[in-house]
Order: C-alpha cells, then structure tokens, then sequence
C-alpha cells in the first residue's frame, strides 16, 4: 500500500530551454521523447525514481477529459495555461489496475486506466519501444493536483546506467513537497492511497502538518507558514488551494552541488545543511539538494 514515489511532472512552456537549466544543475538529461496523446518531454533519470519534464508538442491532437477517463495531456494544457510547476505526483506500481480497484475501495475519486507506448531513445542511438500503464486518482478538495500510479511494461528498455549518472551526484528524489491551507483536512486521501500507517500529522506550523511515509521518498505538505520558514519565500502556487510547490533530491556531497550551482550563475540559500534554488529560477518550484 505504501506506493513509493515514481516521478515527479514538471510542466513548462519551453522545453529545450527548461533542458538547458537542469543541465546547468549538474543533470544528465535524456532525449526528447513524444507522447501519442500530444506532449513531449525529456527525464531525469535517478536510482529508482526520476523527474519528468513536459511540454506541450501539437496541442491539436490533446484528447479531452472524458467520462471516467483522466487525460494527462488535457490536465497538463490545462496547468500549463496557469502556470508552469510541478502538476503531477507519480506512485510506483506492479498494477495498475488493481491500483484503480484499490482506489475506488477506498471511495477516491479514480479513473480508467490508461496503457500507452512511445518510442524512447537509448545512450546508444538506437530506439525501442517502452510502454506503460497508469491508473490516475484525484480529489475534488485538490483541483491542483494530479496523482497516479505508472507500470513500466519494459523496465530494461526504460533505465539506463549512462542516463542515471549525473555530475552532481544526485541519487534519488527524497521528498515532494505540498502546500495546504490546512494539510489535515487532506489526510484522508493519502491514507486512501497510502494507508492509515504511513500518514502523520502535526499542529506545528514549523514542522512538516502533513507527511506520507512511501517505499521511495515521503510526501510532505506545509501551510503557507512553514513553507516560508523553510524555504524563505512565498509559494508561487495558489495558497488557497492544495497544491505541488517543491521537491528534495539526495546528493553525494553538497560542496560539489554549491560549486555547480555557483559556476552556473544560479542564486542559491543554504540554511540547516541543505542547499534549496528556486521557485523564480526553477519554473515555480523549489529544488532542495540534501545528503543522506
């Protein structure tokens, strides 16, 4: 029950140039790859779990929402004539249907499943095929959020070592990070997703109000408050409304990823033995690098 984090989505207007500032992190990034329902994106591939950048490639072709049927590229469009940010929270599964069959048991709000294929191109040159089954779960008390689970078909074409290597050191992605009015109010749903066991919740506005224990990296959700005390700046997300504002990532050494940062020209807080850049340089969110 405790599904672990997959991936996060980023949604940009750009995406070679979005390539481009992940680069200057100290990222590998894989080659543009396109989606058949008319988005693109590249990833940044980590031990077990990686980032996903969107964009949008031929908005003529975007499926709609349908009745029971959750469109990714629609709900990506959609963001994306807010915003740029983080719209997407990805689980890690082995089904994604029994995923779907466990959401609607939990009384979520879940949606068909929906398999795909794109082709993606290897370290090499070469392209093969990867597929994937999702099974998409929302709230309505959410409206800027999106979560789902993604069952990887062909997890031999999907992770390469050459991909998964990055000048920084980066490991795997630690911590998504929301923010709520009042994250409490939305416990129910992540143990609707999770379990009773994996969700804590704490009154202090200094401390996390909301955290997710997963297989692979926990969920934390912040007010407002503790979301400025932490990062020193105001949420570019709506504060009215739960939504995806920030995300850690575990690093080998955190003098390497200060002199990346620094090389690079990129404005960056170290406070409590962490380094965070962003949102204003990070496409609205906020990128936290911590050692284990």
């Amino acid at each position: 029950m405790v599904r672990g984090i997959d991936h996060l989505v980023m949604v940009v207007n750009a995406l070679e140039a979005a390539r481009g500032v992940y680069e200057r992190l100290g990222f590998t990034t894989t080659p543009r790859a396109l989606h058949p329902f008319g988005t693109e994106n590249f990833l940044v591939q980590m031990q077990g779990n990686f980032l996903e950048v969107v964009g949008i490639a031929d908005a003529e072709i975007i499926p709609p929402h349908g009745p029971g049927v959750f469109s990714f590229a629609r709900g990506n469009a959609d963001f994306l004539s807010r915003r740029e940010g983080m719209s997407s929270l990805v689980f890690q599964t082995q089904d994604a249907r029994a995923d779907r069959q466990d959401f609607l048991a939990a009384n979520l709000d879940a949606f068909e499943n929906v398999d795909f294929s794109r082709k993606a191109t290897l370290p090499d040159g070469s392209e093969v095929t990867v597929a994937f089954s999702l099974a998409f779960v929302t709230d309505s008390t959410m409206p800027e959020t999106t979560f789902f689970t993604c069952q990887q078909h062909a997890p031999e074409h999907f992770w390469k070592p050459a991909y998964q290597v990055h000048a920084n050191g980066a490991h795997h992605v630690t911590e998504a990070i929301m923010v709520a009015p009042d994250p409490a109010a939305h416990a129910g749903f992540f143990r609707g997703t999770h379990g009773a066991e994996a969700v804590t919740i704490s009154g202090d506005a200094q401390s996390d109000g909301l955290c997710v224990a997963t297989n692979l990296g926990s969920i934390v959700m912040l007010t407002p408050t503790a979301y400025r005390e932490r990062f020193g700046a105001d949420t570019v997300g709506p504060i009215h409304s739960a939504h995806f504002a920030g995300f850690q990532i575990q690093v080998e050494d955190l003098a390497r990823q200060r002199a990346i940062l620094d090389d690079a020209g990129i404005a960056v807080r170290e406070v409590s033995g962490v380094l965070q850049i962003g949102p204003s340089e990070l496409f609205g969110v906020v990128m936290e690098f911590a050692t284990a």
